[in-house]
């Protein structure tokens, strides 16, 4: 392995060894602490891991004197991708073994204590800052937060009501009794209630509902997943928690102090139903219970249901929701990365798409010609030294495998998917497998077979080296962390992505947030999880993340509509890092991420506190809308409780005041409205910035907003026109609003079709 390699491991792994060990010594006749440090060596010496160790003793054992003491006060021995070893020193043994003529460097050791659902430190949440949202929100404890999942494990310290205040007066709803569920004993000022629906999934006889017998005929959960999303809206700080020892740290929601009211519509069944009906009804509760936010993360397949279908009963419900001013926020779905996967597309809901953190667990990968790799899946897989093979996914599994690690390729040519070949090797009692594949960063804890994901470069060096020798071997290290700015922010692979496929006009996802590998709250019957805490991925962790957000604004800003608090995350989101770099988008190819991925970018919860501007719109506008979506008086009529009366000719689609523009058919110039409403200072003048989308031409009229205090709304009309005189793809650029101080932004994503292959 070159040095360049080793220099690049060492530095990793001297990140991230946490122990809470102390010793004290004496050192020329004073007692001096001792603390972990990091003795890196270059390249091994021996290919025998033992001998590497040995000779790591002996360094020690010159140094402390005794054997005994080498062998107490060793913490690690890097064996396999280089040599090093990490040790109790007092300094000054730390600086004198450094001038070993053997010894590279010396390094103390740095620790790092994340947060677990990391999301609200790496989005700039940090209880520890003397002022910003977190504190002027008063950690959302007034805010009430409706999760429609698949229960709750109310013995979770991250419901706690430890240090809670009264629950809201405003509160209307209730705790529900039932099988394991004393609403007396675990209903308390976090957890304000508990309900449970099922009645869909009964048979007319009221039997065989095709629940299985291990379910909790009640709000308690045992599908591990409701507690989870729950416990990141508005946990409570929770400290020492990890999934199986990695994401040590303090699990906490994004407003830790808001309230939680569960309603059960998801049961551990033989679909995994989670009935329309059942979900309908815990809205219609909800609404009425008093919540001030529902975070819903469901969805069902590529959307096809219009907004106000009957059977999309998200968007139904959400619609009455937002109506009484409950800002309701869905999860984009796990279809991505294809276009058009993203489920819950209503211009009313905040739809959410996931992102990675800036903390990424590798698992080194050493073969036999000391070259490493470094695998993206995580796992807390002990230490394995195998004999290695390649095996051809397509072909019959032989027994040749058994005992040893598997390396395979997964293509969609060759139909097999990940998990049968998984199958496969478990059958024959293989070691571990090693599949290259799509990238992934989804924190995995195999149970009887290491499971690793590779990319298809990884994978090839891999089989080039196993056709190089007659006996190939591996040597599979426990995973190692790193977290900081060296870890790139991507948009998940799963997440679902744009356009709209139901309504071109409306652009969605509309934010996103970290939703990869968030470290929660579950129930502790999950196997190898009696901590009561995992790691899970996927825009349903995103969700609540985002909602959490949202309970601060609303604590701060109790009178903004949700269309206010939608448009204030989304024209402060940041198309780039924490860090400043980049957002990627992961897919079969990695690009930088457009708003088909992200929306309106990576939430930026201390700035949506304060946007300057807003867009804003209430349920006349969303009634405007459907009428310029060619639905009939007659749906909207029923939706909205109101005799509606469609103006002819109907209004355009694009007038609508979002916080986005999309055009998805552009031929001729198009003009559309826009109104912004001042929440910022009350004498401010906005400035005109415009990023283009590649050949298209943006006139906006006019280019300078003036408020005062008599003028707190105005609106401004934009004039799009192609350049492109073919059909093309959808480019992107934005539109910027600025007084110098707030930078309102939102994105524009334009398609020219000089001729439609569809009518729209």
């Amino acid at each position: 392995m070159s040095s360049q390699v080793s220099w690049w491991v060492f530095g990793m792994m001297s990140v991230v060894l946490i122990l809470n060990l102390e010793f004290s010594v004496v050192e020329g006749g004073a007692s001096e602490e001792t603390k972990i440090h990091i003795v890196y060596l270059g390249e091994r010496e021996h290919n025998d891991p033992e001998l590497v160790t040995a000779s790591h003793l002996r360094m020690l054992e010159s140094l402390l004197g005794s054997q005994k003491d080498a062998n107490e006060f060793m913490v690690h021995s890097y064996r396999h991708g280089f040599s090093g070893f990490a040790a109790h020193l007092t300094d000054s043994q730390a600086k004198k073994i450094s001038e070993h003529p053997d010894v590279v460097q010396v390094t103390p050791n740095t620790f790092y204590k994340p947060q677990t659902t990391r999301a609200f430190e790496y989005l700039g949440l940090s209880q520890s800052s003397p002022k910003g949202l977190l504190h002027d929100a008063n950690m959302g404890e007034d805010v009430i937060i409706g999760i429609l999942d698949s229960g709750v494990w109310p013995e979770s310290p991250s419901f706690s009501d430890k240090g809670l205040g009264p629950i809201p007066k405003r509160w209307k709803g209730t705790c529900v009794d039932g099988a394991k569920f004393d609403s007396k004993k675990h209903c308390n000022k976090k957890l304000i209630g508990a309900r449970y629906y099922m009645d869909s999934l009964f048979k007319n006889n009221r039997t065989d509902s095709g629940i299985a017998d291990t379910e909790y005929m009640s709000a308690r959960e045992v599908f591990a997943h409701g507690s989870h999303v729950a416990s990141t809206a508005a946990g409570a700080f929770v400290p020492d928690v990890s999934d199986n020892g990695l994401g040590v740290g303090t699990a906490r929601g994004g407003a830790p102090k808001a309230r939680i009211a569960m309603y059960k519509v998801c049961w551990q069944t033989q679909d995994g139903s989670c009935a329309s009906a059942d979900i309908l009804k815990a809205m219609d509760d909800a609404i009425a219970d008093g919540v001030d936010v529902i975070s819903i993360s469901l969805g069902s397949a590529i959307p096809i249901s219009r907004e106000i279908d009957i059977s999309n009963v998200f968007s139904y419900g959400a619609f009455h929701a937002v109506s009484k001013g409950i800002t309701v926020l869905m999860a984009g779905g796990n279809f991505g990365p294809d276009a058009y996967s993203v489920q819950n597309i209503a211009p009313w809901i905040i739809t959410v798409a996931a992102t990675s953190l800036d903390r990424w667990y590798p698992k080194p990968l050493t073969l036999g010609n000391n070259v490493t790799l470094l695998a993206r899946t995580p796992s807390v897989d002990p230490e394995l030294q195998a004999e290695l093979i390649y095996v051809d996914s397509s072909k019959e599994m032989t027994s040749e495998a058994a005992g040893k690690i598997v390396l395979g390729f997964t293509t969609a040519e060759n139909g097999e998917s990940a998990t049968d070949f998984l199958n496969k090797q478990m059958e024959v009692q293989a070691a571990g497998v090693i599949l290259a594949g799509r990238r992934s960063d989804k924190m995995i804890v195999s149970e009887g077979l290491i499971n690793l994901n590779i990319d298809y470069q990884q994978g090839t060096t891999i089989l080039n080296y196993i056709k190089s020798t007659n006996k190939p071997t591996i040597t599979v290290s426990p995973s190692i962390a790193l977290t900081g700015p060296l870890v790139a922010t991507k948009v998940a692979e799963f997440s679902g992505r744009g356009p709209n496929s139901v309504s071109p006009y409306v652009l969605k996802p509309d934010i996103a947030a970290p939703g990869v590998s968030i470290v929660a709250a579950c129930t502790p019957e999950k196997i190898n999880y009696e901590n009561g805490y995992t790691a899970m991925s996927g825009t349903s962790m995103a969700a609540p993340a985002v909602a959490g957000v949202v309970a601060l604004l609303k604590a701060v800003h109790p009178d903004w509509s949700p269309a206010m608090l939608k448009s204030a995350i989304i024209t402060t989101a940041s198309s780039t890092d924490p860090y400043g770099e980049p957002i990627y988008s992961e897919g079969l190819s990695r690009k930088l991420a457009d708003p088909f991925d992200f929306g309106g970018g990576l939430v930026n919860p201390e700035k949506a506190a304060n946007p300057g501007l807003v867009y804003d719109a209430d349920v006349q506008d969303y009634i405007r809308f459907l009428c310029a979506s060619s639905y009939d008086e007659m749906s909207i009529t029923k939706i909205s409780k109101q005799t509606v009366k469609c103006p002819s000719p109907r209004p355009s689609m694009l007038d609508l005041n979002l916080p986005s523009i999309t055009i998805p058919f552009l031929k001729e110039d198009v003009t559309l409205t826009r109104t912004v409403t001042n929440v910022g200072p009350v004498d401010s003048v906005y400035k005109l910035i415009v990023q283009p989308p590649m050949g298209v031409k943006i006139s906006v009229t006019p280019q300078t907003l003036v408020f005062n205090s008599g003028v707190k709304k105005l609106s401004y009309q934009v004039t799009v026109s192609t350049t492109h005189k073919a059909n093309s793809i959808y480019f992107f650029g934005s539109l910027t609003w600025t007084d110098g101080t707030h930078n309102v932004v939102i994105p524009l994503s334009i398609r020219t079709q000089m001729v439609k292959y569809f009518d729209q």
